[in-house]
Formats: C-alpha cells, sequence, structure tokens
C-alpha cells in the first residue's frame, strides 16, 4: 500500500481507527499491570562473570540468594535472642548467625575467638546476618526485608542490596504517578504556548497517551522491565513522540488552504507527514536501539521498550491523532488562536549577519566543552544506594554500620571447601592485612580456637559450607563503588587466585567493580554505534557526504556542552545517566538541524544564493524548532526538579537543558556552519551540484566580461 491508499484508508476508516485504538486500552493496561518491574540494577550484568555465576551457585548449593546485616542498637542478650527468633520466623528468611548461633549466651562472649567478637558485637550495639532462600530483587525477598522492619518495630536496622531494592520500590511507586503527570500537565502547558489552538494540545495528548499505553502493555512480552526504564519511557516518549503530531497539526492546516474539503487535506497531509515523520524517526530510533549494545543489559531493555515507542509514536500519528482532528475537526478550528511565536525573517536575517562571531564561538567552545564532557564521565559515581534520599531505611542502615562497625561494606568468597585448612588459614591471615579490610569470616575464625569443630552447630557448617564449596565473608571498611574497594577488590582476588583458581568473589561491591569496568566500555561503544548509525541515515536522508559531519559536530557539541557543566558546578552524576544522554540527546534533536538542512537544500537547489537560502530555512524552521525543543524540556524538566532519586532527576535534568542547548546551537551556530562550508556542501551533495555548476559558469562569465 503505498502513501496516498494508505492516507485515503485512514480518512475513510478513522471512526473504525479509533475504536480499535479504544478498545487495545483494556489489554494494555492488563499488560502494563502485570510486567515485573526489576529494581535490581545489578540483574543487567553479563551472566559469564564470576560474581553472577557465583550468586547462581550461592542459591543452588547453599539455597541463599541474598543476605542483609543487620544492626540492633541497645538491647540485652535475651532480648537479641527474642529479636533472632522472630525474624527466623518470617518467609524465605533461611537462617539468621549472631553470637547465639555458635554458642549458648549462658557461656561468655569472650571465648569466641577476637575476630568473631568484634566483627559482630560493640558495646552494647550488635550485628547479626540474615540469609534469605531468594534472590536478591526477588519480590519475596522483598516482602521478607519489610516483614523484618515491621516485627522489630524500629529497633533494627537492615542494611544490603535487598534492603535498597525495597526502598527504591517504594519510593518509585509513590513518585512514578506524579512525576508522569506533571509531565504531562507541563508539556500540554507549552503547547498551549506555543501553539495555535487552545484545544488541539489535548488531542494531541490523547493520541500519544494511548501509544504510551499500547507501549507499556507490550512490554509483558518481554517479561520484566527495569525500574528506570518505567519511570522514563513515558516522559520520553511523550517528549520525543509529540513533535510528530506537531507537524502532522501544521501539515493539515496548510492543506485547508488549498483544499476545501477538509478529508482531502487530511488525506494529502497523511500522506506528507509518513515521509517527514519517518525519515525523522529513524535517527531517534537509532539512539535508542545503539543502547542495546550495552553489555550492560540496562541499555538493551531501554532501548527496546523506547524504540518501539517511537515507532508506535510514528504510527498513531499517521492513524489514531488524524481520526481524532477529523472526528473533532469544528471544535478544533473554532479554539485557534494567533501562535505566541512571531515571524521570525528578520530575526534570521540577523543571526546570519554575525555568521562570523558564531562560527569564532563554535571553535572557542568545543576544548572547554569536551574537557569538561571527559572529566564529567571520569567522575561519574556507581553506588546506586547513593541516588537514593539520605533518610531512607537502607542509607540510614548504612550508616549505622559504618558508624558502629566501621563496616562500609560487605561481601564473600566462595572457594574449593577440600583445601587444606592450613592454606585456607594462611590465606584469611593475608587478606586481613589488606588495607581497609575489617575482618574475613569463615569456618577457620572458629576452628582452631577454643571452640573445636565438632561442637559448631549444623546450621552453621550449612551456611558456610556446601557439598563443593566453603564461603568467606568479608567486611570492609572502604565504601561500595569507590577506587578504594575497588583496589582492594584486585588485591583480594589476586590472592584468592593464588590459593585456589576456581574462587570467586560475589557480592555488591564486586558486582559494582564489575559494573564500573563493563560500562565504561559500554559508553564507547554505544557512544561509536549511535553516531556512526545517524550519520549513515543523515547521509542516506540529506545525499550529502558533508552534511552529517556538520550536522553531528553541531549536536555533538551540544552534548559536549551538556556533560561537561555538571563537571564544572561540581556535580557528580550516576553512570548510566552520561551513556543515555550522548546517544537520546543526539538521536532525538538532530532531526532539529536535518529540519533546516532541508530546507537550506530546497531553497539552494531551487536557485537562491546561500545567504539567501539560509535566511529562509532559519526563519522557517524556528517556530518548528522552539516548539519541539520547548516540549522536550517541558516534560522533561518538571520531573527533573520533583524526583527525590537522583538517577531519574539526574537523566531528566540532563534532557531538559539538553534540548535547550541542542535548539540554541541549530538556530545560532548551525546556519554560520551552512553559511561558511556552502561552497564544500554543495559540491559534495547530490542535489546541489547543478547549482554549484551554474553559478561557477556565472562567475566565469562575469570574469571574462570584466564585471
Amino acid at each position: 500500500m503505498n502513501g496516498m491508499k494508505f492516507a485515503k484508508f485512514v480518512v475513510k476508516c478513522r471512526h473504525l481507527i479509533l475504536i480499535v485504538a479504544l478498545a487495545l486500552m483494556v489489554p494494555s493496561v492488563i499488560g502494563m499491570a502485570a510486567t515485573r518491574i526489576n529494581y535490581d540494577m545489578l540483574n543487567y550484568l553479563p551472566d559469564n562473570i564470576d560474581t553472577i555465576e557465583g550468586a547462581n551457585i550461592l542459591l543452588d548449593d547453599f539455597g541463599t540468594g541474598a543476605f542483609s546485616m543487620i544492626v540492633v542498637e541497645d538491647m540485652e542478650d535475651k532480648d537479641v535472642v527474642e529479636l533472632k527468633k522472630r525474624i527466623e520466623e518470617v518467609d524465605h528468611v533461611e537462617k539468621v548467625l549472631w553470637y547465639d548461633s555458635i554458642l549458648d549466651i549462658s557461656i561468655p562472649k569472650e571465648i569466641l575467638p577476637t575476630e568473631v567478637l568484634e566483627a559482630f558485637n560493640k558495646d552494647r550495639d550488635t550485628m547479626m546476618a540474615v540469609f534469605y532462600d531468594t534472590a536478591t530483587s526477588a519480590d519475596e525477598t522483598l516482602a521478607a526485608v519489610k516483614q523484618i522492619r515491621h516485627i522489630t518495630e524500629g529497633k533494627c536496622f537492615v542494611s544490603g542490596m535487598s534492603a535498597m531494592v525495597t526502598d527504591l520500590k517504594d519510593l518509585c511507586e509513590g513518585e512514578e504517578p506524579i512525576y508522569v503527570a506533571m509531565a504531562v500537565v507541563l508539556a500540554c502547558l507549552a503547547m498551549i504556548i506555543f501553539l495555535d489552538g487552545w484545544l488541539v494540545p489535548f488531542v494531541f495528548l490523547g493520541s500519544v497517551g494511548m501509544m504510551i499505553l499500547i507501549n507499556m502493555g507490550s512490554n509483558i512480552f518481554m517479561g520484566e522491565i527495569s525500574y528506570i526504564t518505567k519511570a522514563l519511557s513515558a516522559v520520553l516518549q511523550l517528549a520525543v513522540t509529540v513533535d510528530y503530531s506537531i507537524f502532522l497539526w501544521h501539515c493539515y492546516n496548510e492543506k485547508l488552504g488549498t483544499y476545501e474539503d477538509k478529508e482531502e487535506a487530511m488525506t494529502y497531509a497523511i500522506k506528507d507527514t509518513m515521509s517527514s515523520v519517518v525519515g525523522s524517526s529513524v535517527t531517534t530510533v537509532a539512539g535508542f536501539i545503539a543502547l542495546c549494545f550495552m553489555s550492560f543489559t540496562l541499555g538493551l531493555d531501554l532501548g527496546i521498550v523506547m524504540a518501539k515507542g517511537v515507532i508506535l509514536g510514528v504510527i498513531g500519528c499517521v492513524t489514531v491523532l488524524p481520526s481524532m482532528i477529523l472526528i473533532l475537526d469544528k471544535p478544533l478550528q473554532k479554539t485557534k488562536h494567533k501562535s505566541i511565536i512571531p515571524d521570525m525573517s528578520n530575526f534570521a536575517k540577523k543571526v546570519t549577519k554575525l555568521a562570523p562571531v558564531f562560527v569564532c564561538l563554535f571553535l572557542v567552545l568545543i576544548p572547554p566543552a569536551y574537557m569538561g564532557y571527559k572529566k564529567t564521565n571520569d567522575e561519574v559515581y556507581y553506588d546506586i544506594g547513593k541516588a537514593l534520599p539520605t533518610d531512607m531505611e537502607y542509607v540510614i542502615a548504612n550508616d549505622k554500620l559504618i558508624e558502629k562497625f566501621d563496616v562500609a561494606s560487605t561481601y564473600m568468597i566462595l572457594m574449593d571447601k577440600t583445601k587444606p585448612y592450613r592454606e585456607k588459614k594462611a590465606m584469611i591471615k593475608e587478606m586481613e592485612q589488606v588495607d581497609g579490610v575489617k575482618n574475613v569470616l569463615g569456618m577457620e575464625s572458629i576452628v582452631g580456637s577454643a571452640i573445636p569443630e565438632e561442637m559448631i552447630p549444623a546450621k552453621i557448617k550449612d551456611v558456610l559450607q556446601s557439598d563443593k564449596w566453603e564461603l568467606l565473608l568479608i567486611n570492609s571498611s572502604y565504601k561500595l563503588a569507590t577506587a578504594e574497594v575497588g583496589s582492594q577488590i584486585e588485591q583480594l582476588g589476586s590472592i584468592m587466585k593464588s590459593y585456589d583458581s576456581s574462587a570467586m568473589l560475589i557480592g555488591e561491591a564486586p558486582c559494582m567493580k564489575d559494573l564500573t569496568d563493563i560500562t565504561g566500555h559500554d559508553f564507547q561503544v554505544v557512544n561509536t554505534i549511535s553516531i556512526v548509525a545517524i550519520f549513515l541515515i543523515i547521509l542516506l536522508v540529506t545525499r550529502s557526504i558533508s552534511l552529517p559531519f556538520i550536522l553531528i559536530s553541531v549536536i555533538e557539541l551540544a552534548i559536549f556542552i551538556n556533560l561537561g557543566i555538571p563537571h564544572y558546578i561540581g556535580q557528580e552524576i550516576i553512570f548510566i545517566a552520561p551513556i543515555c544522554i550522548s546517544t537520546i540527546q543526539l538521536g532525538a534533536t538532530v532531526d532539529y538541524a536535518i529540519l533546516m538542512t532541508t530546507r537550506y537544500k530546497v531553497e539552494r537547489a531551487g536557485g537562491l544564493g546561500k545567504k539567501e537560502a539560509i535566511d529562509i530555512a532559519l526563519g522557517t524552521s524556528i517556530p518548528s524548532i522552539i516548539v519541539s525543543g520547548m516540549g522536550l524540556f517541558a516534560a522533561t524538566f518538571g520531573v527533573a526538579l520533583y524526583s527525590k532519586m537522583d538517577i531519574i532527576s539526574s537523566i531528566c535534568m540532563l534532557l531538559s537543558r539538553g534540548a535547550i542547548i541542542s535548539m540554541l546551537m541549530v538556530i545560532f551556530i548551525l546556519p554560520a556552519l551552512l553559511l561558511l562550508c556552502d561552497r564544500v556542501i554543495c559540491r559534495t551533495t547530490w542535489d546541489l551540484r547543478k547549482t554549484v555548476k551554474i553559478e561557477d559558469k556565472k562567475s566565469r562569465l562575469k570574469h571574462a566580461h570584466g564585471f
């Protein structure tokens, strides 16, 4: 079916299309509710690394998928025993280890090895370890953490990854409806201000909203999605795809001036919109698809959902939206008003007159922007818990661990159980000499002291040994995802492998070190793929060798400025933000540059001189660029201000700021570069080669006649 036949079908079947779209809302809402949300970012690490393989062994061989360290303040030993019993009764709590797991509380604590005693006791404060029989972020584990907090009535503080995921889930579920509503309200307000109708923004939101629901409902086929994907996808889909609705609306109103019949006008509007919007959306889809090449598969999760959302946005723009506009045509036309954006022709001429200034500005901005961009990437943080508010229970528990026991992170070693006792003891002793290691606890910490092995309770052995493996617990005074703990893990890994080549370091700290190593490489891969893909798309769209370089250089500088600002203002951002922004800002805002360049090519090919062509291209493009840029800004800025989750607020703040920076770069810098490179562009662009030949011929004739 060609474009014209499709457009006629949509116009003819508009009522049926709208009925089908509304009917799809039911399974979409059901699918959205049935899609599980994953709040553990470490789940997206590759399956073939030691930390993940070790976690699977821990679950399969030890029946333990997650663990928490619990701090109990100012409580008598007999009361701690009762508290421990109540925790053991919680569903999916496999074991709780404390002093009485080794010795009866009637026996003096001093009989315990010093390292064991000091690891779990300080003055009237004590610490116990809780092991769960389900995975770190399993729904059952999160429910168990909540239950423990409830039954202990604030008398203890639960740390660990599962506690963090529990708090993160509660925060997300509370915030998300509010900031989605904020995005809708602010985007609507921006469209009311910058568009030419009071009712039309609500029609756009209705159409885009249906596509968002269909996108979210279709995620059920993925099984689960990340909380980041869920939090951002609706906002991003609204921000990115509402542009397509604006284009159709403007095109329809233009056609009404040519065709008296509204159905005929809409038919031609759909046809023109399809050719423009499909080409425009490809760059955005390419940006999201680039995320799918990350080894850290959160990128795959976000990339698939957002690429799907953009495609659905295009489909909705040429099916559902035209149907709604035709059905509501009378009230839409009655509520039209003059656009707040004035004619920009004179402004465009002033901008092109200052082209040399803007070229110089472009060159001057490159070094500091790039330096800031590189520094920001080097200064990102990886501790996911750091993205939570300081008053969250998980954060408070971690602070208590540091304050009371000088334990900032806890992780484990899985090693061959059959290794000789002497070797294991020597390894532990060597590890305890590594900077920042508080203690290394295992069977060897108990055996060989005043407690013979045969006196050790079976439940302790079950926790620390399986048929093949032995488990060691490492307490570190270094915080998660810091350079210090990274160096510590490397040293411990080297010692461990020298004694047992099959041994593995597992737990939150080693996982975050893997995350640091993997995403550093991912950033380069994703950035390269997105630039190459969008370069090729622009090359095909513009049929030019030079224009892709110019357009991408303008948007890349906007990205450098945007991501360089955090360094210069002393802001540390979470690691995932630069990866997302570098691809999303390029894919979503390069359309502004393509829009202006396409019009410049048309005018140049029509015989106009370079300055006149750029004046017209800039003057006619500015309104669309402003509406598009302000739409993306409005949809994300409110979320950035409201969200207490740094990971969400950082990404949204970068997106909102990036939209404004890209908008300004395209309006002021791109025309100057087009003017400067006009001759090269004409010689390297298929549509403009005739133009430069004609101009060369005229120039030779003038020179020959002495003009």
